[in-house]
């Protein structure tokens, strides 16, 4: 017990930190589905492919600059020429997650919807046990049950608050989320696994270019009519402005609390998003919050305090993909019985037989558990 105690108290701020950065990101979600829904609205159909297409547009046009200054064009070019498959997939499964997940809500009852939405939890568990070799404890497990419960009491408390409706096409509606759902867990298990080896802006910047360029084709074919026959009011704009900021602060920090914590810490914060709903609705819509939801925020969080009982160990074994196997200039590695991450003794070896300029970008690439850093090494 006494062991317990101490290894809680030796890790309360590095779990504040990723308790605040998740309810922010969570935050995030809940506007970004509040904005949405008014959008739907306003236009009378959905345009997943069009909401995403600014978010994108933004990672590239704000980040790309930013890597090849702090990079170098040359430590740029090295690492895409090498890897671009795994951009493009990651790329490919956020932009098939997003069109999906909102599809869905188009077609199958919003329980179905919230229920199969936990489906990315127990998918990201699994893939980062395979792909990151993470080993989990079993206060971990525990804390996943948790959270899960709380899930469970935020869905009871919309249930008896009768906001179901009826699916249009329920068996067309649970394919697209339990797609969508799979497709969130494969991006977002991949994008810790970029950001374990390359800086977070070089990463997003990437996702950005191949996201514009996937999802701009997507929308060129499915939703054309759909934007010829939009008449652009201020409402409309307004609404895919606001959505394309959340959007890009939501990617702009998610990359941190991957690289602090996990792609599994992440999902579990962002199950409280729908208790930030609620509030929304009740400003908005003046919808009544009983007790239970209450219950359920106050679950998920202490799932998330349990999950960090012990403090969470960064994977150290992670699989060797193709591209991944052999170290690049500008890559970046976990320091040995901590949490920060430097510049690798190999890159940075290897940079040194190249350009200066490469020399100095490789070696700016230190990342600690601090707060401070992380938001010193993004901007």
């Amino acid at each position: 017990m006494a062991a317990v105690i101490r290894a809680m108290l030796g890790n309360w701020r590095h779990f504040a930190t990723i308790l605040v950065l998740g309810q922010v990101l969570s935050l995030c979600i809940t506007s970004t589905s509040v904005l949405s829904n008014k959008l739907a609205e306003y236009q009378g159909t959905t345009t997943p492919n069009f909401q995403s297409f600014l978010v994108y547009g933004l990672l590239l046009v704000v980040y790309m600059p930013l890597a090849l200054v702090r990079l170098g064009p040359r430590v740029v070019w090295q690492n895409i020429r090498k890897r671009w498959i795994w951009y493009v997939v990651l790329a490919a499964v956020d932009v098939e997650g997003n069109y999906f997940v909102v599809k869905a809500y188009s077609y199958t009852s919003l329980l179905s919807c919230m229920l199969l939405d936990t489906w990315t939890l127990p998918c990201v568990v699994v893939l980062t046990y395979l792909l990151l070799r993470v080993r989990y404890r079993w206060t971990q497990v525990l804390g996943v049950v948790v959270c899960l419960g709380g899930m469970g009491l935020l869905i009871k408390g919309d249930m008896d608050a009768d906001k179901n409706y009826a699916a249009v096409d329920a068996v067309k509606g649970d394919i697209f989320m339990v797609v969508g759902a799979t497709c969130y867990a494969l991006s977002n298990t991949l994008e810790e696994f970029i950001v374990r080896h390359r800086p977070q802006y070089e990463t997003v910047a990437w996702l950005g270019f191949f996201g514009t360029v996937i999802n701009g084709v997507q929308m060129g074919i499915i939703e054309h009519q759909a934007l010829r026959d939009t008449v652009w009011t201020a409402e409309i704009v307004g609404c895919t402005v606001g959505f394309g900021l959340v959007m890009f602060v939501l990617y702009s920090l998610a990359p941190f609390l991957f690289r602090m914590s996990s792609a599994t810490v992440y999902n579990l914060s962002i199950l409280t998003s729908d208790f930030y709903g609620l509030i929304f609705a009740k400003y908005m819509f003046h919808d009544r919050i009983t007790p239970i939801y209450a219950g359920a925020f106050t679950m998920i969080v202490a799932g998330l305090l349990v999950y960090h009982v012990f403090p969470y160990k960064s994977p150290e074994h992670m699989a060797r993909l193709p591209g991944f196997r052999a170290q690049l200039p500008g890559d970046i590695e976990l320091a040995p019985g901590t949490h920060r991450m430097v510049a690798s003794a190999k890159s940075s070896a290897a940079s040194s037989r190249r350009s200066s300029v490469d020399l100095g970008s490789a070696k700016s690439v230190i990342v600690t558990s601090d707060h401070h850093d992380h938001a010193s090494t993004l901007v």
